[in-house]
């Protein structure tokens, strides 16, 4: 069948298209004599300074902008009783 459209061009695999060059950031560290459980112990902390793990978390579900509104309203609401509760323990 061909195309109705004879404006279409077809397509030219021999194009050089530019293409920018990808980078990923990596997380790597170290293993000195042979100390693997120390090693394990400084990428875990890495891995979660950087906040990859939390990403990984957020993407597994579709979270509906209502839900979230609500739970970002329900944790400034536990934050903001945590300080009240602070601040009536050290009398200010």
């Amino acid at each position: 069948m061909r195309n109705k459209n004879r404006n279409v061009k077809p397509y030219d695999s021999n194009k050089d298209f530019k293409t920018m060059p990808v980078t990923v950031k990596g997380l790597s560290v170290e293993v000195r004599n042979d100390n693997v459980n120390d090693a394990l112990r400084k990428f875990k902390k890495k891995v979660q300074e950087d906040g990859k793990l939390q990403q990984v978390k957020e993407r597994e579900e579709y979270i509906k902008p209502s839900v979230a509104r609500a739970r970002a309203a329900a944790a400034a609401r536990s934050r903001w009783l945590k300080k009240l509760s602070k601040d009536k323990e050290t009398g200010i």
